[in-house]
Protein backbone atom coordinates (compact mmCIF):
# COMPACT_ATOMS: atom_id res chain seq x y z
CA UNK A 1 0.00 0.00 0.00
CA UNK A 2 1.16 3.54 -1.31
CA UNK A 3 1.54 6.15 1.33
CA UNK A 4 -1.17 7.75 -0.61
CA UNK A 5 -3.83 4.71 -0.64
CA UNK A 6 -6.80 4.44 1.19
CA UNK A 7 -6.51 1.79 4.04
CA UNK A 8 -9.41 -0.49 3.08
CA UNK A 9 -9.07 -2.67 6.25
CA UNK A 10 -10.91 -0.41 8.47
CA UNK A 11 -13.43 -0.22 5.45
CA UNK A 12 -14.18 -3.61 4.65
CA UNK A 13 -14.71 -4.49 8.29
CA UNK A 14 -18.13 -3.27 7.90
CA UNK A 15 -19.21 -5.40 4.94
CA UNK A 16 -21.24 -7.64 8.00
CA UNK A 17 -22.79 -4.14 9.09
CA UNK A 18 -24.30 -3.63 4.72
CA UNK A 19 -25.09 -7.57 4.27
CA UNK A 20 -28.16 -8.10 5.30
CA UNK A 21 -29.96 -5.45 3.44
CA UNK A 22 -28.40 -6.45 0.31
CA UNK A 23 -29.01 -10.02 0.73
CA UNK A 24 -32.55 -8.70 0.94
CA UNK A 25 -32.34 -6.55 -2.15
CA UNK A 26 -31.30 -9.52 -4.12
CA UNK A 27 -33.83 -12.20 -2.99
CA UNK A 28 -36.63 -9.38 -3.76
CA UNK A 29 -35.66 -8.33 -7.13
CA UNK A 30 -34.81 -11.95 -7.84
CA UNK A 31 -38.74 -12.47 -7.50
CA UNK A 32 -39.50 -9.46 -8.92
CA UNK A 33 -37.67 -9.12 -12.40
CA UNK A 34 -38.38 -6.84 -15.13
CA UNK A 35 -37.51 -6.79 -18.70
CA UNK A 36 -35.31 -4.49 -20.76
CA UNK A 37 -36.85 -0.84 -20.94
CA UNK A 38 -39.80 -1.89 -18.01
CA UNK A 39 -37.14 -1.75 -15.14
CA UNK A 40 -39.74 1.18 -13.06
CA UNK A 41 -39.91 -1.41 -9.92
CA UNK A 42 -36.25 -2.27 -9.77
CA UNK A 43 -34.64 0.80 -10.38
CA UNK A 44 -37.09 2.60 -7.31
CA UNK A 45 -35.59 -0.02 -4.91
CA UNK A 46 -32.37 0.61 -6.20
CA UNK A 47 -33.18 4.44 -5.71
CA UNK A 48 -34.57 3.79 -2.13
CA UNK A 49 -31.64 2.20 -1.22
CA UNK A 50 -29.27 4.58 -2.37
CA UNK A 51 -30.92 7.71 -0.97
CA UNK A 52 -31.44 5.74 2.22
CA UNK A 53 -27.23 5.53 2.19
CA UNK A 54 -27.14 9.34 1.56
CA UNK A 55 -26.54 9.60 -2.17
CA UNK A 56 -28.69 12.31 -4.14
CA UNK A 57 -30.57 10.16 -6.14
CA UNK A 58 -31.74 10.97 -9.72
CA UNK A 59 -34.21 8.82 -11.64
CA UNK A 60 -35.39 8.80 -15.19
CA UNK A 61 -31.91 8.76 -16.88
CA UNK A 62 -32.29 7.25 -20.28
CA UNK A 63 -35.34 5.28 -19.44
CA UNK A 64 -34.98 3.52 -16.17
CA UNK A 65 -32.00 4.81 -15.40
CA UNK A 66 -30.79 5.51 -11.97
CA UNK A 67 -28.00 7.83 -10.77
CA UNK A 68 -27.11 8.12 -7.05
CA UNK A 69 -23.52 10.91 -6.65
CA UNK A 70 -22.08 11.11 -3.13
CA UNK A 71 -19.78 13.84 -3.03
CA UNK A 72 -16.95 13.54 -0.12
CA UNK A 73 -14.68 16.44 -0.91
CA UNK A 74 -11.77 16.47 -3.47
CA UNK A 75 -10.54 14.20 -5.23
CA UNK A 76 -11.76 11.13 -8.77
CA UNK A 77 -14.78 10.56 -9.23
CA UNK A 78 -15.31 6.76 -9.46
CA UNK A 79 -18.47 5.60 -11.09
CA UNK A 80 -20.05 2.25 -10.48
CA UNK A 81 -22.32 0.74 -12.71
CA UNK A 82 -24.78 -1.80 -12.27
CA UNK A 83 -27.95 -3.09 -14.63
CA UNK A 84 -31.13 -2.93 -13.86
CA UNK A 85 -33.09 -5.64 -16.44
CA UNK A 86 -33.85 -9.44 -16.98
CA UNK A 87 -34.51 -11.53 -20.03
CA UNK A 88 -37.43 -13.60 -21.23
CA UNK A 89 -36.42 -17.09 -19.67
CA UNK A 90 -38.26 -19.14 -17.73
CA UNK A 91 -36.98 -19.87 -14.28
CA UNK A 92 -36.27 -23.51 -13.74
CA UNK A 93 -34.82 -23.07 -10.57
CA UNK A 94 -37.01 -24.53 -7.65
CA UNK A 95 -36.29 -21.75 -5.08
CA UNK A 96 -38.17 -20.53 -3.13
CA UNK A 97 -37.82 -16.80 -4.12
CA UNK A 98 -37.58 -18.12 -7.81
CA UNK A 99 -39.49 -15.76 -10.12
CA UNK A 100 -42.78 -16.51 -11.38
CA UNK A 101 -43.25 -13.44 -13.36
CA UNK A 102 -44.90 -12.90 -16.98
CA UNK A 103 -44.66 -9.87 -18.52
CA UNK A 104 -45.49 -8.39 -22.41
CA UNK A 105 -42.85 -9.23 -24.77
CA UNK A 106 -41.45 -6.83 -27.47
CA UNK A 107 -44.46 -7.90 -29.11
CA UNK A 108 -46.51 -7.60 -26.58
CA UNK A 109 -47.37 -11.38 -26.34
CA UNK A 110 -47.08 -12.64 -22.84
CA UNK A 111 -43.23 -14.30 -21.55
CA UNK A 112 -41.91 -15.28 -18.64
CA UNK A 113 -39.46 -13.52 -16.97
CA UNK A 114 -35.85 -14.18 -14.99
CA UNK A 115 -32.74 -12.91 -13.73
CA UNK A 116 -31.03 -15.25 -15.64
CA UNK A 117 -27.86 -13.31 -16.27
CA UNK A 118 -27.33 -12.06 -12.51
CA UNK A 119 -28.10 -8.39 -12.96
CA UNK A 120 -30.08 -8.73 -9.54
CA UNK A 121 -26.81 -9.84 -8.11
CA UNK A 122 -24.87 -6.75 -9.54
CA UNK A 123 -27.34 -4.46 -7.99
CA UNK A 124 -27.57 -5.99 -4.97
CA UNK A 125 -23.43 -5.81 -4.35
CA UNK A 126 -23.43 -1.96 -5.96
CA UNK A 127 -26.20 -1.13 -3.06
CA UNK A 128 -24.12 -2.79 -0.79
CA UNK A 129 -20.70 -1.08 -1.75
CA UNK A 130 -22.50 1.93 -1.75
CA UNK A 131 -23.93 2.18 1.32
CA UNK A 132 -20.25 0.80 2.72
CA UNK A 133 -18.83 3.90 1.17
CA UNK A 134 -21.17 5.78 2.55
CA UNK A 135 -20.68 4.46 6.05
CA UNK A 136 -16.91 4.75 5.86
CA UNK A 137 -16.67 8.17 4.22
CA UNK A 138 -13.78 9.28 6.86
CA UNK A 139 -11.59 7.09 5.29
CA UNK A 140 -11.69 8.22 1.93
CA UNK A 141 -11.99 11.48 -0.12
CA UNK A 142 -13.64 11.65 -3.86
CA UNK A 143 -16.86 11.29 -5.22
CA UNK A 144 -18.73 7.99 -5.45
CA UNK A 145 -21.12 7.73 -8.59
CA UNK A 146 -23.52 4.75 -8.79
CA UNK A 147 -25.40 4.10 -12.13
CA UNK A 148 -28.26 1.44 -12.27
CA UNK A 149 -28.72 0.97 -16.79
CA UNK A 150 -31.43 -0.27 -17.99
CA UNK A 151 -32.08 -2.10 -21.43
CA UNK A 152 -27.91 -3.74 -21.10
CA UNK A 153 -29.18 -7.15 -22.65
CA UNK A 154 -30.48 -5.02 -25.92
CA UNK A 155 -27.65 -3.01 -25.52
CA UNK A 156 -29.39 0.17 -25.42
CA UNK A 157 -29.07 0.85 -22.01
CA UNK A 158 -25.84 2.54 -21.76
CA UNK A 159 -26.00 5.03 -25.54
CA UNK A 160 -29.24 5.97 -23.70
CA UNK A 161 -27.66 7.12 -20.51
CA UNK A 162 -24.97 8.52 -22.02
CA UNK A 163 -27.17 10.70 -24.50
CA UNK A 164 -29.89 12.12 -21.58
CA UNK A 165 -26.78 14.01 -20.02
CA UNK A 166 -24.93 11.49 -17.55
CA UNK A 167 -21.63 12.85 -18.04
CA UNK A 168 -23.03 16.72 -18.58
CA UNK A 169 -26.02 16.73 -15.82
CA UNK A 170 -23.64 14.66 -13.28
CA UNK A 171 -19.97 14.41 -12.64
CA UNK A 172 -18.02 13.00 -15.69
CA UNK A 173 -15.84 10.12 -14.09
CA UNK A 174 -12.00 9.41 -13.90
CA UNK A 175 -12.84 5.56 -13.82
CA UNK A 176 -15.96 3.62 -14.56
CA UNK A 177 -16.02 -0.13 -12.17
CA UNK A 178 -18.07 -3.04 -13.26
CA UNK A 179 -18.58 -6.80 -12.09
CA UNK A 180 -20.49 -9.51 -13.96
CA UNK A 181 -21.59 -12.99 -11.96
CA UNK A 182 -20.13 -15.96 -13.71
CA UNK A 183 -20.51 -19.64 -12.79
CA UNK A 184 -17.19 -19.97 -10.74
CA UNK A 185 -16.95 -20.97 -7.24
CA UNK A 186 -18.87 -18.04 -5.42
CA UNK A 187 -16.26 -15.98 -3.24
CA UNK A 188 -13.72 -15.92 -6.28
CA UNK A 189 -13.10 -13.17 -8.81
CA UNK A 190 -11.59 -13.08 -12.04
CA UNK A 191 -9.53 -11.00 -14.27
CA UNK A 192 -8.14 -11.26 -17.88
CA UNK A 193 -5.13 -10.25 -19.12
CA UNK A 194 -6.06 -9.29 -22.48
CA UNK A 195 -10.07 -8.48 -23.73
CA UNK A 196 -12.71 -9.59 -21.21
CA UNK A 197 -15.50 -9.85 -23.40
CA UNK A 198 -16.24 -9.71 -27.45
CA UNK A 199 -17.55 -6.70 -29.55
CA UNK A 200 -20.88 -7.84 -31.46
CA UNK A 201 -23.07 -6.75 -34.30
CA UNK A 202 -26.57 -8.01 -34.43
CA UNK A 203 -28.35 -8.05 -37.94
CA UNK A 204 -31.73 -8.81 -38.88
CA UNK A 205 -32.13 -9.95 -42.60
CA UNK A 206 -35.22 -9.96 -44.84
CA UNK A 207 -35.07 -12.83 -48.02
CA UNK A 208 -37.47 -11.26 -50.50
CA UNK A 209 -38.97 -14.25 -52.37
CA UNK A 210 -41.98 -14.99 -54.69
CA UNK A 211 -44.93 -16.97 -52.68
CA UNK A 212 -46.88 -19.32 -54.41
CA UNK A 213 -48.89 -22.82 -54.16
CA UNK A 214 -46.18 -25.56 -52.58
CA UNK A 215 -47.18 -28.25 -55.56
CA UNK A 216 -46.29 -25.88 -57.76
CA UNK A 217 -42.73 -24.41 -57.01
CA UNK A 218 -41.44 -23.65 -60.07
CA UNK A 219 -43.73 -20.72 -60.13
CA UNK A 220 -42.40 -19.09 -57.25
CA UNK A 221 -38.92 -17.89 -55.75
CA UNK A 222 -38.51 -20.03 -52.41
CA UNK A 223 -36.99 -18.00 -49.90
CA UNK A 224 -36.89 -20.70 -47.15
CA UNK A 225 -34.35 -22.11 -49.87
CA UNK A 226 -32.46 -19.04 -50.14
CA UNK A 227 -32.28 -18.90 -46.38
CA UNK A 228 -30.77 -22.33 -45.79
CA UNK A 229 -28.56 -21.27 -48.37
CA UNK A 230 -27.35 -18.40 -45.94
CA UNK A 231 -27.42 -20.27 -43.08
CA UNK A 232 -24.96 -22.79 -44.75
CA UNK A 233 -22.79 -20.52 -46.42
CA UNK A 234 -22.28 -18.37 -43.50
CA UNK A 235 -20.15 -21.18 -41.77
CA UNK A 236 -17.94 -20.43 -44.28
CA UNK A 237 -17.09 -17.41 -43.02
CA UNK A 238 -15.51 -18.64 -39.94
CA UNK A 239 -14.03 -21.86 -41.22
CA UNK A 240 -12.62 -20.63 -44.17
CA UNK A 241 -12.28 -17.06 -44.02
CA UNK A 242 -11.12 -16.43 -40.66
CA UNK A 243 -7.67 -17.22 -39.21
CA UNK A 244 -7.34 -20.22 -36.65
CA UNK A 245 -5.82 -17.43 -34.47
CA UNK A 246 -8.61 -14.87 -34.16
CA UNK A 247 -11.57 -15.82 -32.99
CA UNK A 248 -14.90 -14.99 -34.65
CA UNK A 249 -18.48 -16.54 -33.96
CA UNK A 250 -21.29 -15.82 -36.81
CA UNK A 251 -24.66 -17.61 -35.20
CA UNK A 252 -27.99 -17.37 -37.03
CA UNK A 253 -30.06 -17.54 -33.96
CA UNK A 254 -33.60 -16.94 -35.61
CA UNK A 255 -35.23 -18.04 -38.75
CA UNK A 256 -38.38 -17.61 -39.36
CA UNK A 257 -40.64 -18.21 -42.94
CA UNK A 258 -44.05 -19.26 -43.50
CA UNK A 259 -47.28 -20.30 -41.46
CA UNK A 260 -47.99 -23.51 -43.72
CA UNK A 261 -46.32 -26.34 -45.54
CA UNK A 262 -48.49 -26.04 -48.53
CA UNK A 263 -47.43 -22.36 -48.98
CA UNK A 264 -44.28 -21.21 -50.14
CA UNK A 265 -43.88 -17.83 -48.01
CA UNK A 266 -43.20 -14.28 -49.45
CA UNK A 267 -39.98 -13.46 -47.03
CA UNK A 268 -38.21 -15.36 -44.72
CA UNK A 269 -36.58 -13.23 -41.38
CA UNK A 270 -33.28 -14.41 -40.64
CA UNK A 271 -31.37 -12.87 -37.13
CA UNK A 272 -27.92 -12.84 -37.15
CA UNK A 273 -24.80 -12.59 -34.57
CA UNK A 274 -21.05 -11.88 -35.18
CA UNK A 275 -18.40 -11.60 -32.12
CA UNK A 276 -14.74 -10.89 -32.27
CA UNK A 277 -12.80 -9.81 -29.98
CA UNK A 278 -11.19 -6.86 -32.12
CA UNK A 279 -13.04 -4.34 -34.06
CA UNK A 280 -11.15 -4.86 -37.40
CA UNK A 281 -12.51 -8.65 -37.20
CA UNK A 282 -15.72 -7.72 -36.17
CA UNK A 283 -16.26 -5.29 -38.74
CA UNK A 284 -14.51 -8.00 -41.63
CA UNK A 285 -16.89 -10.82 -40.52
CA UNK A 286 -19.79 -8.34 -40.49
CA UNK A 287 -19.24 -7.53 -43.83
CA UNK A 288 -18.48 -10.75 -45.05
CA UNK A 289 -22.27 -11.60 -43.80
CA UNK A 290 -23.79 -8.67 -45.61
CA UNK A 291 -21.75 -10.57 -48.80
CA UNK A 292 -23.14 -13.26 -48.90
CA UNK A 293 -26.56 -12.75 -47.97
CA UNK A 294 -26.48 -10.68 -51.09
CA UNK A 295 -24.88 -13.06 -53.27
CA UNK A 296 -27.35 -16.38 -52.26
CA UNK A 297 -30.32 -13.44 -52.81
CA UNK A 298 -29.11 -13.20 -56.28
CA UNK A 299 -27.98 -16.69 -57.09
CA UNK A 300 -31.56 -17.54 -56.14
CA UNK A 301 -32.85 -15.05 -58.53
CA UNK A 302 -35.07 -13.46 -55.96
CA UNK A 303 -37.45 -10.56 -57.01
CA UNK A 304 -35.56 -7.80 -54.80
CA UNK A 305 -32.38 -6.79 -52.72
CA UNK A 306 -32.39 -8.15 -49.80
CA UNK A 307 -33.34 -6.22 -46.43
CA UNK A 308 -30.11 -5.87 -44.21
CA UNK A 309 -30.51 -3.60 -40.49
CA UNK A 310 -28.10 -3.57 -37.90
CA UNK A 311 -30.19 -3.90 -34.70
CA UNK A 312 -27.48 -3.63 -32.07
CA UNK A 313 -23.45 -3.05 -32.00
CA UNK A 314 -21.02 -3.00 -28.91
CA UNK A 315 -17.43 -2.70 -28.74
CA UNK A 316 -14.96 -5.20 -27.44
CA UNK A 317 -14.68 -4.86 -23.01
CA UNK A 318 -10.80 -3.85 -22.78
CA UNK A 319 -10.20 -2.52 -19.61
CA UNK A 320 -7.81 0.14 -19.14
CA UNK A 321 -4.07 -2.28 -18.34
CA UNK A 322 -3.45 -0.04 -15.38
CA UNK A 323 -6.81 0.47 -13.97
CA UNK A 324 -7.05 -3.23 -14.49
CA UNK A 325 -3.77 -3.92 -12.56
CA UNK A 326 -4.46 -1.63 -9.85
CA UNK A 327 -7.96 -3.71 -9.21
CA UNK A 328 -6.17 -7.08 -8.95
CA UNK A 329 -3.87 -5.79 -6.67
CA UNK A 330 -6.69 -4.64 -4.34
CA UNK A 331 -8.51 -7.82 -4.99
CA UNK A 332 -5.35 -9.65 -3.90
CA UNK A 333 -5.56 -7.94 -0.83
CA UNK A 334 -8.92 -8.39 0.19
CA UNK A 335 -9.62 -11.69 -0.99
CA UNK A 336 -5.87 -13.78 -0.49
CA UNK A 337 -4.22 -14.39 -4.33
CA UNK A 338 -5.70 -18.22 -3.83
CA UNK A 339 -9.02 -16.69 -4.38
CA UNK A 340 -7.95 -14.58 -7.43
CA UNK A 341 -8.44 -16.63 -10.57
CA UNK A 342 -7.61 -15.65 -14.72
CA UNK A 343 -10.75 -15.36 -16.88
CA UNK A 344 -10.49 -16.42 -20.24
CA UNK A 345 -12.05 -13.86 -22.70
CA UNK A 346 -15.51 -14.45 -23.42
CA UNK A 347 -17.14 -13.82 -26.47
CA UNK A 348 -20.38 -12.75 -24.62
CA UNK A 349 -20.73 -9.01 -24.95
CA UNK A 350 -21.59 -5.88 -23.09
CA UNK A 351 -22.24 -2.16 -23.53
CA UNK A 352 -20.01 -1.07 -20.45
CA UNK A 353 -17.25 -0.10 -22.92
CA UNK A 354 -18.97 2.63 -23.93
CA UNK A 355 -18.48 4.35 -21.04
CA UNK A 356 -15.06 4.66 -21.17
CA UNK A 357 -12.88 5.09 -24.55
CA UNK A 358 -15.03 3.25 -26.91
CA UNK A 359 -17.69 5.77 -26.86
CA UNK A 360 -15.83 8.87 -26.40
CA UNK A 361 -17.23 10.40 -29.47
CA UNK A 362 -20.60 9.78 -28.15
CA UNK A 363 -19.70 11.02 -24.63
CA UNK A 364 -17.07 13.78 -25.57
CA UNK A 365 -14.95 12.81 -22.18
CA UNK A 366 -11.50 11.73 -22.97
CA UNK A 367 -9.51 10.11 -20.81
CA UNK A 368 -11.78 7.44 -18.65
CA UNK A 369 -10.38 4.55 -17.57
CA UNK A 370 -12.36 1.00 -17.32
CA UNK A 371 -11.73 -1.71 -15.46
CA UNK A 372 -14.64 -5.07 -15.34
CA UNK A 373 -14.23 -8.44 -13.68
CA UNK A 374 -16.18 -11.56 -12.81
CA UNK A 375 -17.66 -12.55 -9.63
CA UNK A 376 -17.78 -15.88 -9.15
CA UNK A 377 -21.54 -17.27 -8.26
CA UNK A 378 -21.44 -20.80 -7.64
CA UNK A 379 -22.53 -22.24 -4.29
CA UNK A 380 -20.30 -24.92 -2.86
CA UNK A 381 -23.39 -27.80 -2.66
CA UNK A 382 -24.02 -27.02 -6.49
CA UNK A 383 -20.31 -27.17 -7.03
CA UNK A 384 -19.95 -30.42 -5.28
CA UNK A 385 -22.82 -32.00 -7.37
CA UNK A 386 -21.32 -30.71 -10.91
CA UNK A 387 -20.42 -33.51 -12.57
CA UNK A 388 -16.99 -34.05 -13.65
CA UNK A 389 -13.43 -34.59 -11.66
CA UNK A 390 -11.76 -31.26 -13.00
CA UNK A 391 -12.52 -27.58 -12.51
CA UNK A 392 -13.10 -27.66 -16.25
CA UNK A 393 -15.36 -30.28 -16.45
CA UNK A 394 -17.95 -28.70 -14.13
CA UNK A 395 -17.55 -25.27 -15.48
CA UNK A 396 -19.03 -27.34 -18.74
CA UNK A 397 -21.43 -29.03 -16.53
CA UNK A 398 -22.65 -26.06 -14.81
CA UNK A 399 -25.80 -23.64 -16.16
CA UNK A 400 -24.40 -21.08 -17.77
CA UNK A 401 -25.67 -16.95 -17.66
CA UNK A 402 -29.05 -17.20 -19.98
CA UNK A 403 -30.07 -20.82 -18.40
CA UNK A 404 -33.35 -21.52 -16.83
CA UNK A 405 -31.54 -22.98 -14.16
CA UNK A 406 -28.98 -20.34 -13.20
CA UNK A 407 -28.62 -19.79 -9.46
CA UNK A 408 -26.22 -17.84 -7.86
CA UNK A 409 -25.52 -18.16 -3.96
CA UNK A 410 -26.23 -15.00 -2.02
CA UNK A 411 -24.64 -16.03 1.03
CA UNK A 412 -21.66 -16.29 -0.54
CA UNK A 413 -21.95 -14.16 -3.61
CA UNK A 414 -23.34 -10.81 -2.19
CA UNK A 415 -20.64 -10.58 0.35
CA UNK A 416 -17.74 -10.86 -2.32
CA UNK A 417 -19.64 -8.84 -4.69
CA UNK A 418 -19.73 -6.00 -1.61
CA UNK A 419 -15.88 -6.67 -1.44
CA UNK A 420 -14.66 -6.39 -4.96
CA UNK A 421 -16.39 -3.47 -5.49
CA UNK A 422 -15.72 -1.42 -2.91
CA UNK A 423 -11.80 -2.56 -2.88
CA UNK A 424 -11.76 -1.89 -6.27
CA UNK A 425 -13.51 1.60 -5.84
CA UNK A 426 -10.97 2.50 -2.71
CA UNK A 427 -8.13 1.21 -5.00
CA UNK A 428 -8.75 4.69 -7.52
CA UNK A 429 -10.37 7.22 -4.40
CA UNK A 430 -8.06 9.10 -2.33
CA UNK A 431 -7.48 8.98 1.51
CA UNK A 432 -8.57 12.05 3.46
CA UNK A 433 -6.72 15.33 3.82
CA UNK A 434 -4.69 14.87 -0.05
CA UNK A 435 -4.87 18.19 -1.33
CA UNK A 436 -7.28 18.87 -4.60
CA UNK A 437 -4.89 18.11 -7.52
CA UNK A 438 -2.16 16.73 -6.55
Amino acid sequence: MTPTAVDTAPVLAGVPDVLRPAVELYLDVHRYPELSGAEERTAGRLADRLGASGYRVTTGVGGHGVVGLLRNGPGPVVLLRTELDALPVRERTGLPYASDVVAPGGDGQPVPVMHACGHDMHLACAAGAAALLSRSAGHWSGTVMVVGQPAEETLTGARAMLDDGLYTRFAPPDVVLAQHTVPLPAGMVAHAAGPVLAGSAMLQVIVHGRGGHAGAPHLTVDPVVTAAAIVLRLQTVVARETSPADQVVITVGSLHAGTRGNVVPDHATLDISVRAFTQESLDRATGAVRRVVRAECAASDCPAEPVISTVSRSHPTQADHGTAAAVLRAHERAFGPQRVAVWPPSLATEDFPLYGPAGASLHGVEGIRTAYWMLGSVGPKQWAEAPGDSAAAKLAALPPNHAPEFRPDPRLTVPAGITALTSAALAHLDPPGIPEGR
